[in-house]
């Protein structure tokens, strides 16, 4: 995930708002777009968003109402440390194309492991799908991933719904993320008193007996972006048969390749933003 080799060329806050990519919205909501440019010779300006304040532990919740999808997109939100992998990436939110459900994973150094396949002994709603083994080296930068049950949990079926919360819990006991549709938001997170032990099971947890959390994760930024084709979605353009991508990008659209799509098919990324209303960051009282 840290380095991608996306068509996109990150723009600062000056330059977003001056080419309508980032903005404030009637609602009081965060927006951030991918250029619509019919054609572009080189990359598509995009926005990347990091948070100045670093953190180790607590909880991030995102109350998000747009996510961007899409033929050619990767959107992300997630938190990294520093010196990747040593620091250790978590993806709380991330996917590709038109793919509608959640991947949640890991990337780390060598030594962290998810403790088991089985949902049920995770206590998880989500699946496990690729493999175990969170090393990035030992992957070929896939970490372990758990992909989501449900299909509003990503891309057009969570704007459908008028997205939900996107919450990631980092303690003692491991690091788990958890979504609530937007009509089944806890009450305790709607009143800004969290209360992660009321929420039921998760859809991915990675338990601290088979990855410490404080080892592997350290230092972490909350961060934002949205990258175009690079080794994910360019990766799989042409593949089919992942929930919400029975037909490949490459069929769907008759374009052949990711970076052609993306360099000649502007209008094609007006649903290509992030709408979010915001980002809380908790820690625990010491």
């Amino acid at each position: 995930m840290l380095t991608n080799t996306g068509l996109v060329d990150y723009i600062g806050e000056a330059a977003g708002r001056s080419n309508g990519i980032l903005e404030i919205n009637s609602a009081g909501n965060a927006v951030m777009r991918v250029e619509t440019t019919p054609t572009v010779s080189g990359n598509r300006k995009s926005i990347r968003i990091t948070t100045q304040t670093q953190f180790n532990g607590g909880l991030v919740i995102l109350d998000a109402v747009h996510m961007p999808y899409g033929c050619g997109t990767w959107p992300a939100f997630w938190t990294n440390g520093p010196d990747w992998p040593r620091g250790g990436e978590i993806d709380i939110l991330e996917g590709v194309h038109d793919y509608e459900r959640n991947q949640a994973t890991l990337h780390t150094s060598a030594g962290c492991e998810i403790a088991a396949r089985s949902s049920d002994a995770l206590s998880i709603s989500g699946t496990v799908i690729s493999g175990t083994n969170c090393d990035v080296d030992a992957t070929a930068n896939q970490g372990c991933g758990i992909r989501a049950d449900s299909a509003i949990t990503y891309g057009a079926g969570f704007n459908r719904n008028g997205g939900g919360v996107y919450a990631m819990k980092w303690d003692t006991t491991g690091i788990a993320v958890y979504f609530f549709p937007r009509d089944r938001i806890p009450s305790d997170i709607t009143n800004n008193t969290p209360l992660p032990d009321t929420w039921g099971a998760a859809q991915a947890r990675w338990p601290a007996a088979s990855c410490d959390p404080f080892r592997f994760f350290n230092n972490h930024h909350v961060i934002f972006d949205t990258t175009l084709c690079g080794d994910w979605a360019g990766g799989v353009w042409n593949a089919a048969g992942i929930p919400g991508q029975e037909e490949s990008c490459a069929r769907r659209t008759g374009v052949s390749t990711c970076e052609e799509y993306v360099r000649t098919r502007g209008s094609a990324f007006q649903q290509a933003y992030w709408e979010v209303r915001y980002v809380q960051i908790y820690q625990e009282r010491s």
